[in-house]
């Protein structure tokens, strides 16, 4: 296969989509860990600390990842349908071969981060709450 030099061709392309990933939500979880473990020192005892801390973790990383879920369905059947909002509010590279996709997996990465503040949220209230009683 011939390529232009705006086209990258990688030997492992999921590799590569992995490492764009990590490398667009990585800063994400600082603020939520140190925001979700200095909420942990409310507890009394280490071990309920730890246990409720790891669970509001926990909490966190679902309410994000099914959100983004939710994301990639709207974007999917929404955004990637409507052809005049996301020719007019994305960036389209040059030479993409599936846009609809691209779409949906962009908002899909939008939606995750709307997940984690809402996951965090729901996270300190969880902790919260489990102090209180």
């Amino acid at each position: 296969m011939t390529g232009n030099k705006d086209e990258a061709i990688l030997p492992n392309p999921r590799l590569a989509v992995a490492m764009v990933g990590t490398m667009a939500t990585w800063w994400m979880g600082i603020p939520i860990g140190i925001i979700l473990g200095l909420v942990g020192l409310i507890h009394r005892q280490w071990k309920e600390m730890f246990t409720v801390t790891l669970q509001a973790f926990a909490l966190t990383i679902a309410v994000a990842f099914l959100t983004g879920l939710i994301g990639l369905g709207y974007g999917y059947y929404n955004f990637a349908n409507d052809p005049i909002y996301f020719t007019s509010a994305w960036y389209l590279p040059k030479n993409l071969l599936d846009v609809k996709n691209f779409v949906a997996v962009g908002s899909m990465h939008n939606f995750s981060y709307i997940g984690g503040v809402t996951g965090l949220l729901a996270a300190v209230y969880f902790s919260i709450r489990r102090r209180l009683q």
